[in-house]
């Protein structure tokens, strides 16, 4: 927990040097991941997480490099004889978990430039062990030479969802608890975000879904698929908890609308039918947890009835890509998807501020 009551953006910021943060179709560098290592973590289904992982990874090495941290010869060892062949470079890496969308940097642009922020990581308000991996940022900046940029503010990447013009998407159920940014408010967030991400409008949602450790993120339910297009999670069975939560978001999300004041385009996206279990109760499976590359969308899978409607709901928001249906079922197990343990870098020679 970080008391935020007296902190405040200084000069010069992103925004005043010209960066803002370019949106996940934008194109990419390379993508970042953590491989897998903990079983205890993973509630002893590492073996089936490896496999699913190495399917992900492969796929997106298919379009883009990947950089993929490993914390111990183990893990080199493994995921080295899962992805011989594949576009992938490996760093030996003092590493907690795989939630590189929330650990990791997040980038900005300026034209053909990209540098970075190192927000602070907690592990979503002390849940679980943080410490190794809020020192990501900093690795991936010494490894790209990156000037960048050093905030005292808690924030993960899967908690804002960015159109690119301007206009970004969040959650109060996250955001807003305490055990984050002590004293911050919508307001102050609204402040840092304008200053370093270049968010000109931040548009609050109420809270994500059922048991989700991190307190709801975005990332999980409603995603922007171009600068108009949202697609947000619907639950169709009126006794789950999460059918009223996402009916007020999508209420909500029909009352937005971008800088010019008009409206966005809704597309609903089915959760899954199937209530899945795991070892700290409900699972939070979702098909917005999707990540999108250079021509590709991985879309996560769990062998459910609505697997194939999300596809067909997904695949005509992404002309010109190669929309993918991968199996996360024992992903799932540890909480996130696709698009939470992936960090874009996008395209462009990286800024060293000299």
């Amino acid at each position: 927990m970080r008391n935020m009551q007296h902190f405040s953006p200084t000069d010069p910021t992103p925004q005043a040097l010209g960066f803002v943060m370019p949106p996940e179709w934008a194109p990419h560098a390379a993508t970042w991941l953590s491989w897998p290592a903990d079983n205890d973590l993973w509630f002893g289904h590492l073996e089936a997480v490896r496999t699913e992982f190495a399917a992900l990874v492969r796929t997106i090495a298919r379009f883009e490099p990947v950089q993929l941290l490993v914390r111990d010869a183990e893990s080199r060892q493994d995921a080295a004889e899962r992805l011989s062949g594949a576009d992938v470079t490996s760093h030996d890496v003092p590493l907690n978990d795989v939630w590189i969308r929330d650990n990791g940097p997040l980038f900005v642009t300026r034209g053909s430039e990209v540098s970075l922020i190192n927000w602070r990581f907690n592990a979503w308000g002390g849940k679980f062990e943080w410490h190794e991996d809020d020192q990501v940022p900093e690795y991936v900046a010494r490894t790209l030479d990156a000037a960048h940029w050093d905030l005292p503010v808690v924030l993960e990447g899967g908690a804002l969802e960015l159109n690119g013009a301007g206009v970004a998407l969040t959650t109060r159920s996250c955001l807003l608890t305490d055990t984050r940014n002590l004293g911050l408010s919508a307001e102050q967030y609204a402040d840092w975000l304008r200053a370093y991400l270049g968010i000109d409008r931040l548009l609050w949602l109420g809270a994500g879904l059922e048991n989700d450790h991190t307190d709801g993120h975005i990332d999980t339910i409603t995603r922007f698929t171009d600068e108009r297009t949202i697609v947000t999670s619907v639950d169709e069975d009126p006794s789950d908890p999460n059918h009223a939560v996402m009916a007020a978001n999508l209420a909500a999300l029909r009352g937005m609308t971008d800088l010019d004041g008009q409206p966005f385009r809704i597309v609903e996206l089915p959760l899954p039918v199937r209530r899945l279990e795991g070892a700290e109760g409900r699972l939070p499976p979702t098909y917005a947890n999707f990540y999108i590359g250079n021509g590709f969308v991985a879309v996560p899978q769990y062998g459910d009835p609505n697997d194939a409607r999300a596809l067909e709901v997904l695949t005509p928001l992404f002309p010109g890509r190669e929309v993918i249906g991968l199996n996360s079922r024992a992903i799932i197990e540890g909480g996130g998807s696709f698009h939470c343990v992936t960090q874009q870098q996008p395209a462009g020679t990286v800024w060293t501020g000299r």
